[in-house]
């Protein structure tokens, strides 16, 4: 930093001496109208806040690097995977989902993992969560959900009955309902959780042959998470651990890196699989479809400015670069659109022209004017295409291969017809395989503390309907709840004694 003496100026540098004294009628006389530093700093002031996002308003980020370790050239042609050694710079937000800016890190809730690639070919946004699945598949039920994790428009406070009650009439969400209700609900730190892409995405080669892809990031720092008490004495002593955390590992050189690995699908595979494959409730199972390497990223660099660059980072994933394209999940293909949508809504149609959002290398198009416009405007440039005054080329070898339409029927088809309704497998392959005892022990109790929080007339009609999903993904898993929340269990499985117990 610079030792030069600056001078105090308004916005418009105009330097000015009185920045604490508003101009006043006598020592103690009224303000006077006139005094536009006094405007200037409360105008301004009242403005400091944009609207803080939808969902994963709470989050940290760090800049740091991506670099290829192995060869993926058989399945894409993007530039950045184009050679081993390739390196591209990266900006990484986490965040939590649910909670509002003040909300503590060790909330219960999914951890957002968006990561921004500035590759040569544009901005890479790959935006996920720290888990493979989410709680919905089809994009009209998202800001039902939500709502759900957020306030009761009645008592203003968060609700069980409401989150349950939705759970229990979606039985699709019960995947990401244990995943969230076990430890990996509650990380540790942001340093020690995986990311996904969770959407399947394409991969398309300098052949314009397509596969499809899921994106993984694994922590190289381990797995670590709190359990339900220890998150609870946490958002006591300090809600924003996992920020302070990550600032710290990386101020003390010890940079946190994440593996990141691909799996795989031909289109053949994916017309044949036994679940759909852009079913966003489900995984793929690593043993049919396993995970191959790919490079490595590192966060080495905290960001010297919170709110310039990661309050604004703006992540899409309609963001892709040649080489990578979309698929027919039906939730991404709804945030295709919603993700620019909320940045436009929230930071300006030019958002992209924000210095942490801005593509490092080229941009060239007929975009012009609206607010908050930065960069020149295009100067005297056509502001249309085509033209004969510039140079600007549509080059066809960026042109992406056209995608083979399973029905040129357009309808409302409904997502848990014959085929699409089995929402118990996974769940309880996740309960049974991915689960250790003790894994299994805190699952069970998280789940029955939460419950025990449903409250209302309808009560037992909701408690009874999520019982329900748990029997049928699991019956010990079941029948462990049911007997944690003191239910009678002869309703699920005639001829049991009864044998509730109260957890």
């Amino acid at each position: 930093m610079s030792n030069e003496t600056k001078k105090l100026t308004t916005a418009s540098g105009r330097p000015y001496f009185e920045n604490e004294n508003t101009q006043s009628a006598g020592p103690r006389g009224p303000l006077l109208l006139q005094d536009y530093i006094l405007h200037e700093k409360m105008a301004h002031f009242n403005r400091e806040r944009i609207p803080e996002r939808v969902v994963h308003a709470k989050g940290s980020g760090a800049f740091g690097t991506f670099t290829v370790t192995h060869d993926i050239t058989k399945y894409t042609k993007a530039k950045l995977f184009s050679k081993i050694g390739n390196q591209c710079q990266v900006l990484l937000r986490f965040s939590t989902v649910g909670g509002e800016k003040g909300s503590a890190d060790t909330e219960r809730d999914p951890r957002g993992f968006a990561v921004k690639f500035y590759t040569e070919d544009g901005n890479w946004d790959l935006v996920g969560n720290n888990t493979p699945v989410f709680f919905v598949k089809d994009p009209k039920k998202f800001s039902d959900f939500i709502h759900t994790q957020k306030r009761d428009p009645r008592t203003n406070c968060k609700s069980a009955t409401m989150m349950w009650d939705f759970w229990s009439l979606n039985p699709e969400s019960l995947h990401q309902v244990l995943l969230l209700m076990s430890d990996r609900g509650t990380p540790f730190s942001y340093r020690h959780l995986n990311g996904y892409g969770s959407h399947t995405f394409s991969l398309i080669n300098a052949d314009n042959e397509r596969v499809y892809v899921k994106f993984h990031f694994k922590t190289q720092q381990g797995i670590k998470n709190f359990t339900d008490q220890e998150a609870g004495e946490m958002r006591g002593k300090d809600p924003d651990h996992a920020q302070r955390d990550l600032v710290e590992a990386i101020d003390r050189g010890d940079f946190p890196r994440w593996t990141m690995k691909i799996q795989v699908m031909t289109e053949q595979q994916a017309r044949e699989f036994r679940f759909n494959p852009f079913d966003l409730t489900k995984i793929w199972p690593h043993a049919e479809y396993p995970l191959i390497d790919v490079g490595v990223l590192e966060l080495n660099e905290v960001p010297n400015n919170y709110f310039a660059q990661v309050e604004q980072a703006a992540f899409a994933p309609a963001h892709i670069v040649d080489g990578i394209g979309y698929s027919p999940d039906k939730m991404l293909q709804g945030r295709l659109l919603s993700y620019p949508d909320a940045h436009r809504y929230r930071l300006g149609a030019n958002y992209e022209q924000i210095p942490v959002n801005r593509c490092p290398f080229a941009v060239n198009n007929y975009q012009r004017d609206g607010a908050m416009r930065v960069d020149g405007n295009g100067g005297s440039a056509p502001n249309y295409w085509p033209n004969s005054f510039d140079n600007i080329v549509a080059d066809p070898s960026y042109k992406e291969p056209g995608l083979t339409l399973e029905s040129t029927l357009a309808d409302w088809y409904d997502r848990n017809a014959p085929g699409e309704d089995d929402h118990y497998t996974q769940p309880g392959w996740f309960y049974t395989k991915a689960l250790n005892d003790t894994d299994r022990v805190n699952l069970i109790h998280n789940i029955i503390a939460s419950m025990k929080g449903i409250e209302g007339p309808k009560k037992d009609e909701i408690i009874n309907r999520q019982l329900c999903h748990f029997f049928r993904a699991n019956i010990q898993l079941g029948l462990a709840i049911a007997q944690g929340l003191g239910t009678d269990i002869s309703a699920f499985m005639p001829g049991t004694p009864v044998q509730a117990t109260k957890a």
